[in-house]
């Protein structure tokens, strides 16, 4: 039985809202951190919270350019 091994095509539609949703968790779990940081007395947990959101707000940057891009794209019809 022949089989078809041609990729699929490369369907960027809906790049720009997966992205934003991920922007939307990735806040929403910064702010949860905070919360947990604030209530915390543990320094230990408060240092790995506070290394996380660092990570968070590095991740966030790049999802920003990359939703830049992608809006652009996807105006330009993906040229």
């Amino acid at each position: 039985m022949p089989r078809n091994n041609k990729p699929k095509p490369d369907d960027r539609s809906d790049n720009v809202e997966k992205i934003e949703f991920n922007i939307g968790k990735t806040l929403q779990n910064m702010e949860l951190a905070d919360e947990m940081i604030h209530k915390t007395d543990d320094e230990r947990m408060k240092r790995t919270l506070q290394e996380k959101n660092k990570r968070r707000d590095e991740a966030l940057t790049g999802m920003r350019e990359e939703i830049r891009d992608e809006a652009k794209d996807k105006k330009n019809g993906y040229r």
